[in-house]
This record gives C-alpha cells, sequence and structure tokens, in this order.
C-alpha cells in the first residue's frame, strides 16, 4: 500500500484527499495543511515510487503502470481508512487521476479541484513528450525532468515551484522514471475522454495565468461542461498552490464550504 498521512478534525465529516503530480510527493502540499485542517479531514498521499512510497517488491509482477491501476492505489487508501467519499483536490498529473478514479468509482468523489490541470497537449507538450521519449534511455531521468520544469515553469516567478520539483523528483530511480514515463503512451485518448464526457460532480479547475501549456484548453472545457467552474490566477504558473498558496487556499476551502452548505 502507498504511503499516506491523515489529520483528523473531530468537528467535520467531510474528507480531503490531496494527490501530488508526477515526480511530487505529498510534500509540495507543506503550504495547504494548516488552513485546510481546521474545516475538514485531510489525507495526503505519496504515490508509487514518490515520497515514502518507496518501489515495493510486488510491482515487479506488473507489466506497466496504468492511470486505473495507480488510481487503485488511493481507492485502497480510502477503503482502509473506511471513507466511502471524498473531495479530491490534484496538481498537474494528479488531476488526471482524479479523473480517471472518478470515472470508475464516481460515488467516492464528491468534488474535484483540478490545479494546473492537464486536459489536452498542445503542440509544446507534445513535442516535450517525444522528445523525452528518444533520450530517456540514455540520459539520467534526472535531466529530462529538469527540462521538463523548465518549459513548463520557465518565468523567474515560477522558480520556487520549479525547484521543489526538481528536488523531489531527484528522490525517485531511474526505473521507476521510466514505468511512470510509460503512462504518457495512454494520455491522448484518455484526455479526450475526459474532455467529450462530463461527470455529474462540481469541479474547479484552479489555472495560473501564465501556464501556457494547458491553460487554454481548460477554458475551452469549463464553457463546455456545467459543472465545472474555472478561476485563473494571475501572476502565476503551473503550480498554483505553490506559486499563489493563500489564493489557492481561500479559493479551494470556499468551493467546498459552498457545496457542503447546500446540502
Amino acid at each position: 500500500m502507498i504511503n499516506y498521512s491523515i489529520y483528523k478534525n473531530n468537528n467535520s465529516n467531510e474528507w480531503v484527499t490531496f494527490v501530488h503530480g508526477a515526480g511530487g510527493s505529498s510534500s509540495i502540499w507543506f503550504r495547504q495543511i494548516k488552513e485546510f485542517k481546521r474545516f475538514f479531514n485531510v489525507i495526503l498521499l505519496d504515490l508509487r515510487g514518490h515520497g515514502k512510497s518507496k518501489y515495493h517488491f510486488t510491482n515487479v509482477f506488473e507489466k506497466k503502470y496504468t492511470f486505473k491501476s495507480i488510481s487503485n492505489d488511493i481507492v485502497e487508501v480510502l477503503n482502509k481508512e473506511n471513507i466511502r467519499s471524498s473531495h479530491f483536490i490534484g496538481i498537474s498529473l494528479g488531476t488526471i487521476l482524479i479523473r480517471q478514479l472518478a470515472e470508475y468509482y464516481p460515488k467516492m468523489v464528491k468534488s474535484m479541484i483540478m490545479a494546473g490541470a492537464i486536459m489536452k497537449l498542445n503542440f509544446r507538450s507534445r513535442f516535450l513528450i517525444k522528445l523525452g521519449s528518444v533520450f530517456k534511455s540514455v540520459v539520467p531521468y534526472i535531466w529530462i525532468y529538469k527540462l521538463f520544469a523548465f518549459v513548463i515553469m520557465p518565468y523567474e516567478n515560477h522558480k520556487k515551484s520549479r525547484l521543489l520539483f526538481i528536488n523531489e523528483a531527484k528522490k525517485l530511480y531511474q526505473k521507476e522514471f521510466m514505468r511512470w514515463y510509460k503512462l504518457t503512451s495512454e494520455l491522448n485518448p484518455l484526455l479526450k475522454l475526459f474532455r467529450q464526457v462530463e461527470l455529474k460532480i462540481p469541479t474547479l479547475y484552479l489555472m495560473g495565468s501564465e501556464d501556457y501549456m494547458f491553460l487554454e484548453s481548460i477554458k475551452h472545457v469549463t464553457r463546455e461542461h456545467k459543472n465545472s467552474k474555472l478561476i485563473v490566477v494571475p501572476e502565476c504558473g503551473h503550480v498554483v498552490n505553490v506559486d499563489k498558496p493563500e489564493i489557492f487556499n481561500n479559493s479551494s476551502i470556499s468551493f467546498l464550504r459552498n457545496l457542503i452548505n447546500k446540502k
């Protein structure tokens, strides 16, 4: 089972589950814990191979990782804690995992907050993935990860987020990186499905105004999907919860409390 931490709030029955992106860990949410545990029960996850969820010998028998199998890791945690449903908050690739989980277990997902969400690959991102595929077997994975970090988070005000993710990615193993990288082959058909099929789950997209790789596609999705809302955070890059933590926290908590009060 993957590693996770729980912060209980005895005055609340609501759970919020945080899902980080590729190369990160639960530590990227350090600016969220204090505020969120005031109102909710909180679960922080380390996805397989990340943080304290180190490579496990049982994974040897898996031919490859899939978004479904990684999403099932999250379900396993909630089942162990007897949590029937939760609100979910994700960043970057974590938003894909949440959306995948919602596809298979819609009753488990009360709402989705998708920060730095990925719903479509533009030309730059497709080119970047192809470039990484060419070199992933011949150069250290951290070189590829640094390139991705600089392309996705290029500006000076993104430096804190960029360094945080690079430092977290250094804790991965080369083989683990390769397994995660192979997931990119699943992305295009999966994202197309997500764009075409709207789930009846309240969804908040929190996107940085400088997230030039993914913002435009999210604008289109939120115009088409009736159950979704978009907040564009000014002077902010891809990793909204790190670049602008106060706006992220206030917007997310307000969204969740409004949903809960409508019951």
